[in-house]
């Protein structure tokens, strides 16, 4: 078993965040307070606290795109990151980079995902047909 990773994010709204990441994204609440709530976030421990979220800017040049940094985001089996895209294309988010195939034919070749949270918190999800592809060089 991989162990759990822990991130604390600020957020601008609890109730907002809730909706977010646990009714759009599908993870299941934890622990909570008035100012923050945490979220199974894939298996990972992901806490939303409220205050003001980190600056970002496009700099992290990835192929032909410039994505936002920093971001966070999780690995998942493709059929798992392909079901999220699905949902997500079908909430109408407005997607950064939308799901898309990246580095095709080459080691590491990913499916990948970028989307803001309800607070501008940068998200990257991708996935993986082989698992052995995410650290291929």
């Amino acid at each position: 078993m991989v162990p759990p990773f822990h991130l604390a994010i600020n957020v601008t709204d609890l109730d907002t965040a809730r909706a977010f990441y646990g009714g759009l994204l599908g993870g299941t609440e934890g622990r909570s307070t008035d100012t923050w709530v945490d979220f199974d976030f894939f298996g990972h421990q992901l806490s939303l606290h409220l205050g003001e979220p980190l600056a970002t800017a496009p700099t992290g040049k990835v192929g032909d795109h410039m994505v936002p940094m920093p971001h966070f985001g999780v690995v998942l089996p493709f059929d798992v990151w392909r079901a999220l895209a699905t949902r997500l294309e079908a909430a109408e988010v407005d997607f950064v980079i939308p799901p898309s195939v990246r580095f095709k034919g080459e080691p590491g070749e990913q499916w990948t995902m970028f989307f803001r949270d309800p607070s501008g918190n940068p998200i990257e999800v991708k996935g993986f047909a082989e698992s052995a592809g995410v650290f291929a060089h």
